[in-house]
């Protein structure tokens, strides 16, 4: 957590990280859209569904929104420093949802449905708290009489890493859309890391930093899942 104490533009390492999310964007239409599909089932034998689009669409947009939010957060809103190792590292996470989820979705045929409905819902939610929190912090940050001082407000106010759980909602609206029960392993494993790796980790840069003011936020709130856990 040395990372969150120094900043800089890190420009270059964010230029190569978009160059990389793009070429993983076109992966995903190639599988997706063109003769991608087909050349993979061939390879590995498994079945193409060609005969269903509507979730390729909606896997799709998916990708172009997290593109769109990832982008927005990293050149506006993030201040600390990427280290190189970083710029390789967050594409390849990033390949489990752009292209991971476009693999998953090929033998899917069942066409959408009401479940679906609630899955697109699960994505926009996630997505606003992931991001919208994030702006909400940024612009209360940006005030000169909080300098220094713990951000407790909006959406944090219900989670401490709400960010976290948004990630989650999102991450599970793309495995239900894909309609592979394989996919429930990608949200799972994206839990364990935030639950007993990542969360915990900031939870003690921030008790460091802002000392007691972050242990009374955290005794009376939940760490990554809203009044649960």
């Amino acid at each position: 957590m040395k990372l969150y104490g120094q900043y800089h533009n890190s420009l270059p390492q964010k230029t190569l990280i978009t160059i990389i999310e793009i070429l993983l964007l076109r992966i995903s239409f190639w599988i997706l859209f063109q003769n991608g599909g087909d050349w993979l089932a061939h390879t590995f034998s498994i079945h193409n569904a060609t005969e269903q689009t509507g979730r390729r669409m909606v896997i799709f947009i998916f990708n172009i929104v997290t593109f769109g939010r990832l982008g927005y957060m990293m050149f506006v809103l993030l201040k600390r420093k990427i280290p190189w190792q970083e710029s390789i590292s967050i594409p390849f996470a990033f390949a489990l949802y752009y292209v991971g989820f476009s693999l998953l979705v090929l033998p899917t045929a069942k066409a959408l449905d009401f479940l679906d409905f609630g899955a697109v819902i699960l994505f926009i939610v996630g997505s606003i708290l992931n991001t919208g929190g994030e702006i909400m912090r940024d612009k209360w940050k940006k005030k000169p009489e909080n300098k220094g001082r713990l951000y407790t407000g909006g959406f944090f106010r219900y989670a401490r890493h709400i960010n976290y759980f948004g990630d989650l909602l999102w991450v599970i609206g793309y495995a239900i859309i894909s309609g592979n029960y394989y996919a429930v392993i990608i949200p799972v494993i994206l839990f364990c890391f935030f639950a007993f790796y990542n969360a915990p980790l900031l939870d003690q840069y921030l008790k460091n930093k802002y000392g007691k003011a972050y242990e009374r936020y955290a005794n009376k709130t939940k760490m990554l899942i809203p009044f649960l856990y």
